[in-house]
């Protein structure tokens, strides 16, 4: 029963008594033992050993064993108290309980006796400590499970931040804030390695000095990111080490993370702290988490940009065509045969990144990639539908279209990339079936194009909404709803003008790549329908068109 750690103070004045008890008892079963003969010496001996227990006599010289116990509670000292007294002086006892004794023995007491009641409440202690112990590695554990989450968390929505964005300027930003939180930074910036795969440039900071703030997308050497770049290997550097390098004046200690693709590493992640607090291992962790989010968000900024432009291009071609009596099937062949190779290349190179072996995708990464992929195979789709229509064959040939199903189709089309920017696409349509006399091919474009804008201009956790009713016995009415920026009145009324592009120097989520809203509108006009937009700034846009209608059908 007896422990190492198990010592048992005796406060007796009486030397025999006192040497039963320690060397005779307790000291032969394992316990240490310990004796004083008076209260002062006790509270003096107990703020010095902090006993296990102790065994005090009642009846003691000057300050009684009562005194003891009234000394020892003024100080908060809780360490456990046996008194002993003799027969007939039990209420000696009550009144001993009263000051916070624990347990008593009568002396003369058996060798039985004194040993049952030591290991009585030594067991007490032993149960407390052990409670406490386990207490405390609760709350550790507690602590730690908290901190975990609040990390993951955070890398979580850093990760859904910087995915969702194609706006490389706006990702970088990004990038460098959710950076500098994870890792409790007070300056970072963002090294981007240039075209010639020889230098890095600074492409974005946070918190750096102007002097230095001025060399923003011009080359950058600040004495270390070069042999991260080299090494491949992230670095935590503080103290001494650092002084050796340039970005000392800046801190004292520092953490660079490299950004791959494909084993190349195009971009470095610096974060600094003024004071000389080293970086931990678990925020070293973070950060390299953060560059893999933004070597996929790079990739998918970059490969977007390079769609985009060469679809807009494309599509001026296609536009001013259509806009004509005849569209001209060679430019139209031109077209598809141009967007094609952009779009296979684009979803070659995510198929690479995605089969990299040496990145390490998670779960959540890893569906951000395939939705990237899917919107590129859309664009695919978008291409391949091209067909060479004149616009005076726009008001003949099939003129039946299922209004219910081409709205259906549209928005299943648009899912993924709506789901892939955070937001909501939704449908409301009626149980008939409404049929418009137009051509269906032609309306699927006007729809594509609404619905494709109400992407590019709304906010991540916006909603998108498609209505279709039967205004009149003759008519039908689609809506396109977003809740995005709205327009201005100058935006509002040219919104339908041809090569007109409100916000052009706004970042944008989509390019869009179907028709343009003018031609939307000559459509539109050629089935003897009408369009229009409703819009307030910041309020969102609600675009309207009506087509004429054939007789009923249920669903």
């Amino acid at each position: 029963m007896a422990t190492v750690r198990d010592r048992i103070l005796i406060v007796e004045n009486d030397p025999m008594t006192a040497d039963v008890i320690g060397r005779q008892t307790l000291q032969a079963i394992g316990y240490q033992t310990y004796v004083v003969n008076d209260a002062n010496s006790a509270v003096a001996k107990i703020m010095q050993l902090s006993p296990d227990v102790v065994l005090a006599s009642l009846n003691l010289p000057g300050l009684s064993g009562k005194d003891l116990l009234v000394a020892l509670s003024s100080q908060q000292i809780s360490t456990p108290v046996i008194v002993m007294t003799g027969k007939g002086h039990e209420n000696d006892v009550i009144q001993a309980f009263r000051l916070g004794a624990v347990d008593y023995l009568i002396w003369p007491a058996r060798e039985p006796e004194i040993i049952n009641a030591v290991e009585r409440v030594l067991r007490q202690v032993h149960e407390r400590r052990e409670r406490s112990q386990l207490a405390g590695q609760l709350q550790q554990a507690n602590q730690e499970l908290q901190s975990r989450v609040r990390e993951l968390t955070a890398i979580f929505g850093m990760g859904k931040a910087v995915t969702s964005v194609t706006d490389q300027s706006l990702l970088f930003e990004k990038i460098l804030d959710g950076s500098l939180k994870i890792t409790r930074a007070d300056l970072g910036w963002f090294l981007l390695r240039d075209d010639n795969q020889k230098n890095f440039t600074l492409a974005a900071h946070k918190a750096l000095p102007a002097s230095l703030a001025s060399h923003l997308n011009q080359a950058w050497d600040d004495g270390i990111s070069s042999l991260v770049a080299m090494s491949g290997e992230a670095l935590s550097i503080h103290g001494d080490p650092l002084k050796r390098f340039k970005i000392a004046s800046l801190g004292q200690s520092a953490l660079i993370v490299p950004t791959r693709v494909q084993k190349q590493i195009i971009g470095l992640l610096v974060m600094m702290r003024k004071a000389e607090t080293a970086f931990s291992q678990s925020e070293q962790n973070l950060l390299e988490a953060v560059a893999d989010y933004a070597s996929i968000s790079l990739m998918n900024a970059r490969l977007f940009r390079a769609v985009e432009e060469r679809a807009r291009s494309l599509q001026v071609v296609a536009e001013n065509a259509q806009m004509g009596e005849r569209v001209d099937h060679e430019i139209l062949q031109m077209v598809k045969s141009e967007l094609h190779p952009a779009t296979s290349r684009g979803m070659e190179a995510l198929e690479k990144l995605a089969q990299d072996p040496s990145a390490r995708w998670n779960m959540q990464q890893r569906q951000l990639l395939s939705s990237v992929q899917d919107q590129f195979k859309h664009i695919a789709a978008v291409s391949g539908s091209i067909q060479p229509l004149t616009v005076g064959q726009l008001a003949s040939g099939a003129n039946s279209a299922n209004l219910n199903g081409l709205l259906r189709q549209a928005v299943n089309r648009f899912l993924p990339l709506a789901q892939a920017h955070n937001l909501a696409l939704t449908t409301d349509l009626p149980q008939e079936i409404i049929l418009a006399a137009a051509h269906p091919t032609q309306v699927a474009q006007v729809l594509d194009s609404l619905i494709s804008n109400a992407i590019r201009f709304s906010n991540a956790g916006g909603r998108i909404w498609v209505h279709l009713e039967q205004t009149t016995e003759k008519t039908a009415l689609v809506c396109v709803s977003d809740s995005g920026r709205g327009m201005n009145a100058q935006q509002t009324a040219r919104i339908f003008e041809a090569g007109y592009e409100p916000e052009k120097n706004q970042p944008q989520r989509f390019g869009g790549l179907g028709i343009r809203l003018n031609l939307a509108r000559e459509i539109v006009l050629r089935f003897n329908g009408k369009i229009w937009v409703e819009t307030k700034l910041n309020q969102g846009s609600r675009f309207y068109f009506t087509l004429p209608t054939m007789a009923r059908q249920e669903g």
